[in-house]
């Protein structure tokens, strides 16, 4: 991504547009939640407004830092955020989505539109179905994250999306060597894909181990957390030196780190959980933020196509594309089942509400543009790429329409489908049931150290440990319990309750740093015992 040749002419400094970027689509993302509007929408909407605002620079989506630098970490903290052990138990719809529909949609949607544009070769009419194939990984979280879908088809969304890219990137590299005269075999290509996938997994499964070694054995968070941050550059580099999927093994690596972060001491894992929020969201509307912004580099070179007929076209595979996965979701739903005894007596009967939403929740996003941008200008006997300026135009398009239209309707579908939605008294008799099982073997542990005479304790201090362990048996069990006139549970009071004791602490310290009678590093010190304290008490509501 970078400025127009325009704008590196004048005196503005070079990172000044970056900085705008970031600074702007952050503003709108937290606009956005305070408005029914999901923020991807609204951060899409107000870029492709800007975009034509007078001294806007053009923000060209170069492929070299959007694929490298801006996929990775994105990827990682999706799938840091996803269960190892849900996506294990849906792999078979995962696969058949992130793998089979890839391939599915890039024929589908490259002979349509091959059928539509005379001009257009189907070697390069694949290239298009290759480039807009594969649903967004933060297109796809951060709506379902948004409007509550249910976990089993959150999970296999964010399955899909955090392995599609491999299989899209691949079948794009495959076109394209066809579509510029390299050649390209079914051989070949199966060749390609089955190097890129087995080795970005092998790539991944190689460097999980040690990296979580050296993540438990560097003895501050502050280290722990520069490796939690370079692991997915590093990942995802060393898998497409070896012509691998840099996409896979930053997957492979973040579903290992994740399921073993207990391991890691409680300092790294509060300060990476605030660390990869922050740059998530920073990334996540940065992104989204330029899409929005690609309208005018995208009809720059589009003068030589009639509007009403790109019009058409645009509209056209827009349905396809829309059309195409409710042709393989449902198949890829009821099939199984049918042929298999095993999965009929494993698996619930599926409603066609689940499968409806599932094909109706295929965003696209920056990884489709980014491909595309990364289309080569020429093929091998020096002539232009054919339809270049068209494919870029459709892949916008494609994008800001399943983005708009799907991102938008996708929340009354779902209230107007009366979907289950997650069991939340169900979730809190489990938590109140794991948590009594764990002070039950905590209150044992307790006794077992309190005979050793190293650990005498005065009766104060010991007293203590005894509340605050029972006042963790409890909370669960509180939350189910009866409200007080405020409407709120023992639960809600006593975090209420503790903040505000927290908080008359915390203005006495300020006044005594004020009077002199301490100094900044004293006051530094206090109140990060008073944050850690709050941060005992305060348990954080879902999504916010």
């Amino acid at each position: 991504m970078q400025g127009s040749q325009d704008c590196q002419t004048t005196t503005d400094p070079p990172a000044l547009p970056v900085l705008l970027l970031v600074a702007g689509s952050a503003a709108v993302a937290g606009a956005a939640r305070r408005t029914p509007i999901p923020a991807p929408l609204l951060i899409v909407t107000v870029g492709l407004a800007v975009s034509y605002l007078p001294g806007v620079p053009d923000y060209d989506l170069d492929p070299e830092i959007v694929l490298p630098l801006l996929l990775p970490p994105l990827l990682y903290t999706a799938a840091a955020d996803s269960s190892y052990l849900g996506l294990r138990a849906h792999a078979r719809a995962i696969g058949l989505l992130s793998v089979g529909y890839v391939l599915f949609a890039t024929l589908a949607v490259g002979y349509v539109i091959y059928l539509l544009v005379p001009e257009l070769p189907l070697t390069a009419a694949l290239v298009l179905g290759a480039v807009i194939a594969p649903p967004d990984a933060v297109a796809a979280t951060a709506v379902a994250r948004r409007v509550g879908l249910p976990a089993r088809i959150t999970t296999i969304l964010q399955g899909e999306s955090l392995v599609n890219d491999a299989t899209a990137i691949t079948a794009y590299k495959v076109a394209v060597a066809a579509a510029v005269g390299e050649g390209a075999s079914w051989g070949k290509g199966i060749g390609e894909f089955l190097l890129a996938s087995v080795g970005g997994i092998a790539v991944g499964l190689v460097l999980m181990v040690p990296l979580h070694w050296l993540r438990t054995h560097l003895t501050e968070a502050l280290l722990q957390n520069s490796l939690s941050l370079l692991t997915p550059f590093f990942a995802y580099a060393v898998a497409e030196k070896f012509g691998g999927s840099g996409v896979l093994a930053v997957v492979v690596v973040a579903l290992y780190l994740a399921h073993r972060s207990w391991q890691v001491d409680f300092a790294t894992r509060l300060q990476e959980d605030a660390v990869w929020r922050m740059v998530a969201f920073i990334l996540e509307s940065a992104v989204f933020a330029l899409i929005g912004l690609q309208l005018p580099v995208v009809l720059d070179d589009l003068g030589q196509y009639d509007s009403p007929i790109v019009i058409w076209y645009a509209l056209a595979l827009f349905l396809t594309v829309v059309a195409a996965r409710f042709v393989w979701v449902y198949p890829a739903t009821y099939l199984p089942r049918f042929f298999s005894a095993r999965v009929r007596r494993r698996e619930p009967e599926p409603t066609w509400k689940g499968p409806f939403v599932i094909g109706w929740a295929g965003m696209r996003g920056v990884v489709s543009l980014a491909i595309a941008f990364s289309i080569p200008v020429s093929v091998h006997d020096g002539s232009d790429f054919p339809a270049r300026s068209l494919i870029l135009f459709l892949t916008f398009t494609t994008v800001i329409g399943t983005l708009v239209v799907q991102g938008v309707s996708l929340p009354p579908i779902i209230r107007l489908l009366r979907l289950p939605q997650r069991d939340t008294r169900r979730d809190t008799l489990i938590e109140a049931q794991a948590q009594s099982e764990a002070s039950t073997a905590a209150e044992k542990r307790l006794e077992a150290l309190l005979t050793e005479e190293n650990n005498t304790l005065p009766g104060p201090l010991l007293d203590r440990l005894r509340t605050v362990l029972e006042r963790r048996k409890n909370a669960p069990w509180e939350r189910l319990g009866a409200v007080n006139d405020e409407g709120e549970s023992a639960d809600d009071t006593y975090r209420r309750l503790s903040r505000e004791m927290i908080g008359a602490e915390r203005a006495v310290f300020v006044e005594l740093r004020d009077h002199r009678r301490i100094d900044d590093e004293m006051l530094r010190t206090l109140l990060h015992r008073l944050d850690l304290e709050e941060a005992a008490a305060y348990r954080e509501e879902t999504g916010d």
